[in-house]
């Protein structure tokens, strides 16, 4: 049986006075991609941030690789072995393209075939045409690209996408997809937020809903497909 890799449960978090998590549970086994999904607004952003620690919990339990996380700081949890390719992307604009990828790189996990600015330049060859470009120039496709690049190269345990081709061209889109795609086939665990059910249901192993901060559904990919009233209740606009 599977690792747990990331564990979720009953989670309430806040923005000052306004509730956001309603008790939102959910799991990550190693080697396991996740799909989070539901509307705008629902508190997809805030789990990542809870997880994070960025938004502290209120309360619940939030374990990572079999460590209680809740109460540490961000910086302690990246650590552990967690990368984030954080909604909007938040590149640096004023370094480059090779120094963005370098700038928090390392293999503290001591993974026995590491990410390298080799490996990054392999998955994605517009970063090393852009090496030593800065940030701030470069198109929003080649941002999330460099994003994550950036991640991987931290050689985490658990890869985080929060909204993965949000915004982003048909074709820019195929290839972050056939990114996460090879990702998948590597073993990485990987916990993906976006809308795109039909991309998620052919790589995503199971997939959360939630609505107003509380998970209401949770299935594999043929589970998903197999319920399109189930998507327009939940995911339609």
């Amino acid at each position: 049986m599977a690792e747990t890799l990331l564990e979720i449960d009953g989670v309430e978090t806040c923005y000052g006075l306004s509730q956001v998590l309603f008790g939102l549970s959910l799991k990550v086994q190693s080697g396991e991609m996740v799909a989070l999904m539901g509307r705008n607004g629902m508190g997809k952003t805030t789990t990542i941030r809870s997880i994070m620690g960025m938004t502290p919990a209120r309360s619940g339990t939030i374990r990572f690789a079999g460590e209680q996380v809740r109460s540490l700081p961000s910086y302690k949890i990246a650590k552990l072995g967690i990368g984030l390719v954080p909604e909007g992307r938040q590149i640096f604009p004023n370094l480059t393209v090779y120094e963005n990828l370098v700038a928090a790189s390392g293999n503290r996990q001591g993974v026995s075939d590491p990410w390298t600015i080799d490996k990054i330049h392999a998955l994605f060859p517009r970063l090393a045409e852009r090496c030593n470009n800065m940030g701030v120039t470069l198109s929003g496709g080649e941002q999330q690209m460099l994003a994550i690049g950036r991640a991987l190269m931290t050689n985490p345990k658990l890869l985080i996408l929060d909204e993965a081709t949000e915004g982003l061209a048909p074709l820019i889109r195929d290839e972050i997809w056939n990114c996460l795609s090879m990702l998948k086939g590597r073993g990485q665990s990987v916990l993906v937020i976006d809308k795109n059910v039909a991309n998620l249901s052919k790589i995503a192993d199971r997939h959360y809903i939630i609505e107003r901060g509380r998970t209401v559904w949770t299935g594999t990919s043929e589970q998903l497909i197999a319920e399109p009233d189930l998507q327009h209740r939940y995911l339609g606009i």
